[in-house]
């Protein structure tokens, strides 16, 4: 039952992981590995404090379980007098965070997906040029149908064969890292300190998957198991720190700094381990798709169920959902940038998710009891200025990258 949820809370990571390597490559490999290992640590404590309130929250309210918006608008409800008429806004808040964040994730693996198929079309179908709009494109239907699936029994199904899949993607990269030469002299211990913003916000979407911990943690046997030392909470985080650190320095030292927002775009062409690499996460993508997409679904339904009749609840559902998957494919056609969408998903939205409203929930929350010397305020203040600054920092870079490609492409 635990390694179930260990691998619910890893599978988040996947396309994050594949990144790690171009992390790496913006910070240089010293600060890679201190900062990875901090990002991780300081993403651990914040869904820690998340979960911990939460089932504070629980207590006050006599619910067995809350979900992510419930237990910010708990937080503020049951708070100090001067902020309890922000409860509905901190709940409406917390689930527009969510929807956008898992937006932001649909529209990242449309173009991953895309990239992976055009890189072996224009390889061995070289007739066959055109940009990676048209990929996109041609994967809404597909799409369309694969969401259109609503039960999350059956979505496991996928999930499973995603998970074998992105495991024999990761064995394939680490074959290539190290079955070619690995350099370590012209690599840098710290690089450019206007690119860290860049790294911070990778590394913070790579690490973030806060939005599946309450339902993981909810639907446990034993919920006591999902905080403490040794635990799920534990363990999973500090897999996912192993295997992006191992995978981001090791596959820096090999590409050094031509890598792109995954490391598979990086594996030749020409080879069958690396078209099977590449066909892998295309597909394991494409299988998780769906699941990523049902956290998306599943807060319209919330909000939309009551206002609709009964007898177009199915055709309803057929419409949203295909609209969704559209507007994701669409965001994607209209900014088809790997590394910049991955940099605005993780500096925007996951700063804000993992780690802005956990420090302002548990500060409310434990308003009354802040610790000696207030040591828990002055903490989330540290947090919440971390994640502001990195929200800030990484959108103005990734914006500055952006502007860079569309000139490129223009000139």
């Amino acid at each position: 039952m635990i390694h179930s949820n260990i691998v619910k809370l890893k599978n988040r990571t996947r396309t994050g992981i594949l990144a790690g390597p171009l992390a790496f490559s913006n910070a240089g490999w010293g600060v890679g590995l201190i900062g990875t290992l901090f990002i991780g640590f300081l993403c651990t404590h914040c869904i820690h404090i998340l979960v911990k309130t939460s089932r504070g929250c629980c207590k006050i309210e006599k619910k067995p379980l809350l979900d992510y918006a419930e237990t910010c608008r708990s937080v503020f409800a049951n708070g100090p007098k001067s902020v309890r008429r922000f409860a509905g806004a901190a709940s409406i808040f917390a689930e527009f965070a969510l929807l956008s964040t898992y937006v932001g994730v649909c529209c990242i693996y449309t173009v991953l997906i895309s990239d992976s198929i055009k890189q072996l079309v224009d390889h061995y179908v070289p007739s066959v040029t055109i940009p990676v709009e048209y990929y996109c494109l041609i994967l809404l239907l597909p799409l369309c149908v694969l969401c259109q699936i609503r039960y999350l029994k059956f979505l496991a199904v996928f999930s499973m064969i995603a998970n074998v899949l992105l495991v024999a993607t990761y064995a394939i990269c680490l074959y290539y890292i190290f079955g070619g030469g690995i350099s370590f002299v012209d690599k840098k211990v710290a690089g450019d300190p206007a690119r860290y913003p860049a790294f911070i916000s990778t590394v913070i979407f790579a690490m973030e998957g806060i939005g599946v911990v309450m339902p993981v943690e909810n639907s446990m046997k034993k919920p006591q198991n999902f905080l403490g030392f040794p635990s799920v909470l534990v363990v999973a985080m500090s897999t996912i720190v192993f295997l992006y650190s191992t995978l981001g320095l090791f596959g820096y030292f090999r590409y050094g700094d031509v890598l792109r927002g995954t490391i598979t775009l990086n594996l030749p062409t020409e080879e069958w381990p690396a078209i099977f690499a590449k066909i892998f996460i295309a597909l394991s993508i494409f299988f998780t798709y769906p699941l990523q997409f049902y956290v998306v679904i599943d807060i319209f339904t919330k909000y939309t169920k009551h206002h609709i009749k009964e007898n177009y609840q199915k055709m309803a559902q057929v419409v949203a959902r295909t609209v969704g998957v559209t507007c994701c494919v669409g965001i994607g056609i209209a900014l088809p940038l790997l590394e910049q969408i991955i940099n605005i998903v993780g500096a925007i939205f996951y700063s804000i998710l993992g780690l802005v409203i956990p420090a302002i929930v548990e500060t409310v929350f434990r308003w009354n009891d802040l610790g000696k010397f207030k040591w828990i305020l002055w903490k989330n203040v540290l947090i919440l200025l971390f994640g502001l600054g990195s929200l800030v920092s990484g959108c103005t870079v990734t914006i500055m990258d952006i502007i860079q490609v569309l000139k490129q492409k223009t000139e």
